[in-house]
């Protein structure tokens, strides 16, 4: 069975009320729904979730951080940094987006969805864990990060492994288990780029040294490149890691023409990066993906994206068939 998971009230948060032209705004997942809606017709199962409670956030952020957050939203909005703006219903659209990723996960340790897509705002993999005030880069909590986390506390799994192709480097995840053993963290992203992390050298440290992979790429290179670069990385990490569950950090802003990002890439070669997620976590996985969105700035794109990556998750599901 694969699964969706959507956040409703995601238009609560709306960085549009400070900055007019803010690129993460409610219509990049209102252009989702006809999308949506069609996956559903094809065996796609929709569930629904509860916002993450805070005994879930606190794995990765300090309450200060969700107490400085809620003040923000609670006072009618302000700018927690200079790209990252709330909207009195911001925390709720975050709580519900990192729920969805939390209730994906508890669905593919029960065995209930071997594929699950979380189609959510406000993105995440910027948020920084273990800072008081860890919003950054659109990003207010960890969604992908806290996914994982929770896989490791909850449901006692030894071996995760988060995957980012966001244009941008995922600079919140790879802090959040940069030093842990058990979670292993393969990043393609656009480099040098914001948020200017993400180097070659950035393995890991103390018991974690190894587990962190990165894959920075320079504006230019072939996209077909770039495909070869990731499947081969990611064989390795994979072989490494025997995960038993791997978390997708699935940003759509390296497509050609994105306006926040662009590293080239066109439909196919998302296909591609699917299928190579699909292939390790069916080597090692059980086949469970929890794939959750972040970034993707042209909506109808977007669309597109998730679209095509839709159809290669399920195409390598033989539970949907």
């Amino acid at each position: 069975m694969n699964l969706l998971f959507h956040t409703p009230g995601h238009a609560e948060h709306d960085p549009t009320a400070l900055s007019p032209g803010h690129p993460e705004r409610p219509a990049r997942l209102d252009a989702l729904a006809p999308v949506l809606e069609q996956a559903a017709a094809q065996g796609w199962t929709r569930r629904e979730h509860a916002p993450a409670t805070d005994a879930a956030l606190v794995r990765l952020h300090p309450a200060a951080h969700l107490e400085w957050l809620s003040a923000l939203a609670n006072g009618g909005g302000g700018r927690a940094e200079a790209d990252t703006a709330l909207t009195p219903g911001s925390m709720n659209a975050a709580r519900s987006a990192a729920g969805a990723g939390l209730s994906a996960v508890d669905a593919a340790v029960a065995g209930e969805g071997v594929r699950a897509f979380c189609a959510v705002r406000p993105p995440g993999h910027h948020a920084r864990p273990f800072v008081d005030r860890g919003a950054m880069g659109f990003c207010l909590l960890a969604n992908a990060a806290l996914a994982a986390a929770h896989a490791r506390a909850a449901h006692g799994l030894d071996r995760v492994l988060v995957i980012d192709w966001d244009v941008h480097h995922g600079n919140g995840t790879q802090d959040a288990f940069y030093a842990d053993p058990n979670v292993h963290f393969l990043s393609l992203h656009r480099f040098p780029f914001y948020p200017g992390s993400g180097a070659q050298d950035e393995t890991g440290a103390g018991a974690g040294l190894g587990t962190t992979r990165n894959l920075p790429i320079a504006f230019g290179t072939p996209a077909d490149t770039i495909v070869g670069r990731f499947r081969t990385a990611l064989g390795d990490v994979a072989d490494a890691c025997r995960p038993e569950l791997v978390i997708l950090s699935a940003g759509f802003d390296a497509r050609r023409g994105d306006p926040v990002g662009d590293l080239g890439l066109e439909l196919e070669h998302f296909a591609a990066l699917t299928a190579a997620v699909v292939e390790v976590a069916e080597t090692h996985a059980g086949g469970r993906v929890v794939s959750l969105l972040e970034g993707g700035y042209d909506p109808a794109q977007l669309a597109e994206g998730v679209t095509t990556h839709l159809t290669a998750l399920a195409a390598g599901d033989a539970s949907s068939d």
